[in-house]
């Protein structure tokens, strides 16, 4: 069975088919470790992944980039909008996981207390250049947690995320805006 060209409008219509996702992830163009600089929003592809929705429901704010040692790779927003950085562990993720519907409105108060619990200062990731499904590209390395997030460039301003998660098979789609637009 052939696979349609790459839809772009999967990014406005915030979902996919897994193979739609990565035929427009292969599409795009790599991007460099100083275009991922600074703060971005990030926002998920629902591609039926068992975290789809997951980290919306927790106020998932985004991702800050500020070299290629110091990197917050989970920004959430408090009920003031005031912006908090969280340290991902590895416990808290398999207990979110084992949930029986971890993207079950029901479990927004338990994952907005956990993250709350977890906030740090201390970088909890880095990035480096590495290779993802052909193209060498900017890739967060997760310190603690067996997980990459490779990046592809949407446009100047937007780029389209896949998580490798050892743990998960399917890949974890996602969009991530540029906070202050580069002038």
């Amino acid at each position: 069975m052939a696979i349609a060209p790459p839809n772009i409008q999967i990014i406005d219509a915030g979902q996919a088919t897994t193979a739609e996702a990565l035929a427009l992830f292969d599409s795009l163009a790599p991007v460099s470790l100083d275009f991922m600089w600074g703060r971005w929003r990030g926002e998920g592809i629902d591609t039926g992944h068992l975290m789809d929705g997951m980290l919306e429901m927790s106020n998932w704010y985004g991702k800050e980039f500020i070299d290629t040692e110091t990197v917050h790779p989970l920004l959430f927003a408090n009920r003031r909008g005031e912006i908090f950085k969280v340290a991902p562990l590895a416990s808290a993720m398999d207990m979110v996981l084992k949930l029986p519907m971890p993207n079950n409105p029901s479990f927004k108060p338990l994952l907005i207390a956990l993250t709350s619990l977890f906030n740090t200062d201390k970088s909890q990731a880095r990035l480096r250049m590495m290779e993802n499904r052909g193209k060498v590209t900017a890739t967060m390395i997760y310190d603690y947690l067996p997980i990459n997030d490779s990046f592809r460039k949407l446009d100047e301003n937007r780029v389209f995320g896949i998580m490798d998660f050892k743990k998960i098979q399917q890949p974890f789609f996602f969009v991530l805006t540029r906070d202050q637009v580069k002038p």
